[in-house]
């Protein structure tokens, strides 16, 4: 029986160091040289250097002062990152986005866009699209005391158009950029330590 066991023992042992250390680091070399903006999780940084987040994570800004993602169904937590799962016919659903336009029709102009009452499937989509980013101009530019043509610049300045798929804006990279442009303090938010 133990003629049995070592071969099997011996080829565990193997895998495990095979796939659980020399494939991962393998791997992980390999990107590292490649692509290590991308492998470092494409952190953004302030002026001063600072990480400030991910441009792969939605993050939420507190204020009037900054330009708002998409709503998250998981509350901008990457543990718990997903869509609400409501159906389209879920009356809790309805009841949310009719709440949230209405909220939004009181600061802006009608018509809502669609990006900014519904979530993405993840819960942490970080861009929206340049009509929603410019939607939210009028807002921003009253709470700063700037000129709305200033953010119209901004938000152009900041599209950014993949080769397939529509233009979009990352929220955080605006956001930093405002901050930069009118001299204010860094940005912080509630997933900023």
């Amino acid at each position: 029986m133990l003629k049995q066991f070592r071969p099997a023992i011996a080829m565990l042992g193997l895998m495990t160091l095979v796939t659980g250390v020399a494939y991962p680091l393998a791997v992980t070399g390999v990107a590292q040289l490649t692509f290590p903006e991308q492998a470092n999780g494409n952190l953004v940084r302030d002026a001063q250097g600072e990480v400030r987040g991910s441009a792969l994570l939605a993050q939420n800004f507190e204020g009037d002062q900054w330009f708002q993602p998409r709503p998250s169904a998981a509350a901008f937590a990457t543990v718990a990152s997903g869509a609400s799962n409501l159906a389209p016919s879920n009356p809790a659903l309805a009841e949310r986005i009719a709440k949230d336009v209405q909220r939004l029709v009181g600061e802006g102009v009608a018509p809502v866009p669609l990006q900014l009452v519904t979530t993405s499937g993840s819960g942490l989509d970080p861009h929206l699209s340049p009509a929603a980013a410019r939607w939210q101009i009028a807002r921003v530019a009253a709470a700063r005391g700037i000129p709305a043509n200033n953010l119209e610049r901004l938000v152009e300045q900041h599209t950014e158009r993949p080769l397939v798929g529509p233009a979009v804006v990352n929220v955080l990279a605006l956001n930093l950029a405002l901050a930069l442009a009118d001299n204010r303090a860094p940005i912080r938010h509630e997933n900023t330590p």
